[in-house]
């Protein structure tokens, strides 16, 4: 396909393309005269992932570059191309200042990755954010909610699970790339959106009378009705 075509298959306007191209994101086209040059799906694939990355992902060229090199890198296992690009997605507060709440929560989810078994990098950015938010419960007079975490950490394992089963569906890498950033991104909208619902059933039942209860679960069913 010529660049046109590209473009409207792809949403993604000539100039655009262009810029990929000159930067190194999107490989040349193949060409077939002084001043064509032809596409193949292959293009179309890599497009969809570097607009995952920049749109979705909300990452840098400089980083997109870092994604695709490793996705293009045959020594690379999937492991670790798939955790190149969930690295960068993954939230960055800067060096923090040291102090004992951090010391300590460091330390708790150290431990937690050791006692669960899991194979992931303590000093990871996922890691490290997860400390970040640990002393930043305790500075607030909730470090007791350290106790729950290994409950988390059940769900976020079911969560990890579902994951991955969904992107292994993908054939090609940048198709495997591209769904495990979306999903960790959008995913994470997703979790917040059913945990929000969740508290809402399970607040009601716990502080509301039967009788409310009740009329709520009438609520719900007429609202579930889909039409005869």
């Amino acid at each position: 396909m010529r660049m046109g075509e590209l473009s409207r298959r792809t949403g993604v306007p000539v100039p655009t393309i262009k810029y990929y191209i000159r930067e190194g994101l999107l490989p040349a086209g193949r060409l077939t005269s002084p001043n064509q040059a032809s596409y193949d799906d292959s293009h179309e694939r890599r497009l969809r992932l570097i607009r995952a990355l920049l749109d979705v992902g909300g990452l840098k060229v400089a980083a997109i570059a870092d994604v695709l090199a490793a996705v293009d890198d045959p020594t690379t296992s999937v492991h670790k191309v798939l955790g190149v690009a969930t690295d960068l997605v993954v939230p960055r507060y800067g060096d923090a200042e040291p102090d004992a709440e951090l010391d300590t929560a460091r330390k708790e989810v150290r431990e937690l990755i050791a006692r669960r078994g899991w194979l992931a990098d303590g000093d990871s950015p996922a890691a490290e954010a997860l400390a970040m938010a640990l002393a930043a419960l305790k500075r607030v007079g909730h470090g007791a909610f350290a106790e729950v975490l290994d409950a988390y950490a059940d769900a976020a394992e079911k969560v990890a699970e579902a994951d991955l089963a969904y992107a292994a569906r993908r054939a090609g890498l940048d198709d495997l790339v591209e769904s495990v950033v979306v999903g960790t991104v959008l995913g994470d909208t997703l979790l917040a959106s059913l945990r929000r619902l969740a508290q809402a059933d399970g607040s009601a039942r716990l502080y509301e009378s039967e009788s409310r209860v009740e009329a709520r679960r009438a609520r719900v069913r007429g609202n579930g009705r889909t039409p005869g």
